[in-house]
């Protein structure tokens, strides 16, 4: 049987992507990142989500980016937005789909596989320069320069199926392939019950999702969200 990586946080787009993987016949081994998140209720949800998908494995590496902050994901000094901000928001952690897709070569190079799936998407998104096909295409360029798995003749190809997709467009794919979005956690700032804030960036752009979807959302929020 074929295999993958899966890069697997725990939110909407990667179950998506997980579940994408899965239907083209993978056996899909999930790899999650402890960066040292404030949101680290995403970490539960992704064990949920790679055990209802019947995912061949599923790891979390720790490796903690609070050593540098820089990013109101990473640093408690720095408030997540709770409104719409021009550029790239201060919720971006420098080099982190770099270091997550790194750690994901290294175990296809390891698994044998010649796929890693990741859920960036450059349409309905916060603005990342790391979730852009430009950038994907690049990484694949070094990627099959920098292992033995692709000088021996055998490529790597890094799969983003949601890149031009709508949030509205992934719900409906979502759905489609029976995933349970109940089981996610994409907020910011989730408390420790995967409980969403409805203000930030992130609850924004997967509540208009479910909207533009005509579909239910079933994510559980601390409060009603404005």
């Amino acid at each position: 049987m074929k295999t993958a990586v899966v890069l697997l946080s725990g939110g909407l787009d990667s179950a998506t992507v997980l579940a994408i993987a899965h239907s083209e016949g993978y056996a899909c081994h999930c790899l999650s990142l402890d960066y040292g998140q404030r949101h680290r209720a995403e970490l539960l949800a992704a064990q949920r989500v790679a055990a209802a998908a019947g995912a061949a494995a599923q790891r979390t590496v720790k490796l903690d980016l609070t050593l540098f902050g820089g990013s109101a994901l990473t640093d408690a000094a720095i408030d997540v937005p709770t409104a719409a901000s021009d550029g790239i928001p201060v919720t971006y952690v420098p080099a982190r789909n770099t270091i997550m897709l790194s750690l994901a070569l290294a175990w296809a190079e390891v698994l044998g596989s010649g796929d890693i799936f990741i859920g960036v998407n450059a349409v309905d998104y916060s603005g990342y320069p790391d979730c852009r096909p430009a950038y994907l295409a690049a990484f694949e360029e070094m990627a099959n320069l920098a292992t033995k798995a692709a000088v021996e003749g055998r490529r790597l190809r890094i799969r983003a199926p949601l890149v031009d997709l709508s949030k509205a467009e992934i719900v409906r794919q979502g759905v489609a392939l029976g995933v349970d979005y109940g089981l996610t956690v994409s907020c910011y700032q989730a408390d420790d019950a995967g409980r969403a804030c409805g203000e930030c960036d992130s609850c924004r752009l997967r509540r208009a999702g479910f909207e533009q979807a005509g579909l239910g959302d079933p994510t559980r929020y601390r409060d009603i969200p404005r």
